[in-house]
């Protein structure tokens, strides 16, 4: 069975960068869509950014210009580069991965996605 085991979260100041990374085995197919969501205490998952078919990733209003996604087809990693953190992105965040190519970005939730890993912290103070 295929799994995602998130890491790279860690506690910074504002301002400051993480690079959180995702990393699925055993490789057994290529996952043609990666993706991250969060989720803060008390409030709702959101999706945070992906991969898209032909394309340039798509992300969220809230972190566009600030975070960078990544993939690593040969291996079916992917990477989320984070600088000029803020409080407010504070959240775990999870890694989600499908076989199958996403259209575009925006709109997904979790459930779209056949794989998700258990997630990491991040915690910014100001």
């Amino acid at each position: 069975q295929l799994q995602l085991v998130e890491s790279g979260g860690g506690s910074v100041q504002a301002g400051g960068s993480l690079r959180l990374s995702c990393e699925a085995s055993p490789y057994t197919s290529r996952l043609n869509c990666m993706a991250w969501f969060r989720q803060a205490p008390g409030k709702e998952r959101e999706w945070v950014a992906n991969t898209s078919y032909g394309g340039k990733p798509g992300y969220a209003d809230s972190v566009t210009g600030r975070f960078t996604l990544s993939q690593d087809n040969a291996k079916n990693n992917c990477y989320l580069q984070m600088t000029d953190l803020k409080p407010e992105d504070s959240a775990m965040y999870y890694c989600a991965a499908r076989a199958s190519y996403c259209l575009g970005s925006g709109g997904y939730l979790l459930s779209d996605f056949r794989y998700s890993g258990q997630g990491t912290q991040v915690t910014v103070s100001s």
